[in-house]
């Protein structure tokens, strides 16, 4: 299965530089293991990149439904781990919005 309006996907800033890549943050300092602050764009745009690969349907919350995706992402240093990306198409829109990615297993 594939997300529909991938093109209309939601991936904040804020989401990647004060969670993900945050160095300080007491759950997302964990999760970046390839990519910087220096390079959070690049982490955005390889995260949009998973919504062309076949999502997994997770759970139906209060919120929206879940999905998630896992895929081989490549950092700029050409190092390669599996990611678990994780989006919510929220009740009453047609397009997902990132939650979060954590690398694999």
């Amino acid at each position: 299965m594939k997300l529909s309006n991938i093109e209309e996907a939601i991936i904040s800033q804020e989401k990647i530089q004060g969670y993900l890549l945050s160095h300080s943050h007491p759950i997302g300092k964990f999760k970046a293991v390839i990519y910087s602050q220096k390079n959070w764009r690049k982490y955005q745009s390889d995260i949009k990149e998973q919504l062309g690969k076949t999502v997994l349907e997770k759970e139906v919350t209060e919120y929206g439904k879940k999905y998630e995706i896992r895929g081989k992402m490549t950092g700029p240093s050409g190092r390669a781990v599996l990611m678990i990306t994780v989006w919510i198409v929220l009740k009453g829109e047609d397009f997902p919005r990132f939650i979060t990615a954590y690398p694999g297993v």
